[in-house]
């Protein structure tokens, strides 16, 4: 938007971001003592409401809190398959992450990318035990896009209330996530969103409520891409209604920076992982 320039350059910075994490996943270091435990399952009948499941491969002495991490990518580009390096990440930390693919821009439009998202983690949660997971211990993450995804579903209570699993969502976490970005003035918003009744619907922020699940919220202060006044804006809402949110600014992280410091090879950049699964360990103990 004009305001804050999200997705501005729109295709060109979602071509810059996914070229990288591209061949991170495909060169990069990852952490050991984890593994892929399961491959292609199935949340609907569309070839992209799939997902993949990793765990630690010690063998926990009790279930393990459970995450779904939504990939970032503009709502018109993506794949779970580039982001098994920051899957690896996570479980290795003590979690079984979900990956799902969700269906994209232009085949769908608002609401159908957030209704997947919703059914996907709908689906986590009832295979969640087969794969070592606790379904009543489940937060959703994601970046960029897939912040917006997860920050949805965890603050409009519709979607998780339409897949039957109302309080399902113990806790969430967005990274880099737009939030607040009226009115639709660049291509990815006005493809994603442009078509909707009412756009304020379209806002994780005009959710925010005091019994929301907790959340945490990330930002790189050097994102040109989605600037960190989303994240400032919804933690200060979150705030004021009362509900539970954390929020940290990451001095020179750019947009592409705050998920690529989950790899080995960037951690020592700043301590996104650590924040984030330090948050979640404690919100889903």
């Amino acid at each position: 938007m004009t305001r804050r320039g999200i997705f501005a350059p729109a295709l060109g910075a979602v071509l810059a971001a996914c070229s990288p994490l591209a061949v991170l996943n495909t060169l990069g270091p990852r952490d050991g003592g984890v593994r892929r435990v399961a491959r292609d399952l199935t949340y609907g009948s569309d070839p992209r409401q799939k997902f993949d499941i990793f765990a630690p491969t010690r063998p926990a002495t009790a279930s393990l809190p459970t995450l779904v991490f939504f990939y970032g990518g503009g709502w018109d580009s993506g794949s779970r398959e580039v982001y098994g390096w920051a899957a690896q990440a996570l479980a290795a930390r003590g979690f079984v992450v979900a990956v799902p693919d969700y269906r994209l821009v232009p085949d769908v439009h608002f609401p159908v990318f957030i209704e997947d998202a919703a059914a996907a983690t709908a689906r986590v949660a009832e295979v969640a035990s087969q794969y070592g997971g606790d379904p009543g211990r489940l937060g959703v993450l994601g970046h960029s896009a897939g912040a917006h995804l997860a920050l949805m579903i965890a603050l409009d209570r519709r979607y998780m209330a339409a897949v039957g699993q109302p309080s399902l969502i113990r806790a969430a976490a967005g990274l880099a996530g737009p939030y607040e970005f009226l009115p639709f003035d660049v291509a990815a918003s006005r493809n994603a969103f442009g078509r909707a009744p009412d756009p304020t619907l379209t806002q994780p922020i005009t959710f925010a409520r005091a019994d929301a699940p907790p959340l945490w919220l990330g930002h790189g202060t050097a994102d040109v891409t989605v600037h960190d006044e989303d994240t400032i804006l919804l933690n200060a809402r979150m705030k004021a209604v009362g509900g539970r949110c954390e929020m940290k600014l990451y001095p020179g992280l750019s947009h592409e920076d705050l998920i690529a410091t989950f790899s080995p090879l960037f951690r020592k950049k700043a301590p996104v992982l650590d924040d984030v699964t330090t948050f979640m360990q404690r919100e889903l103990a």
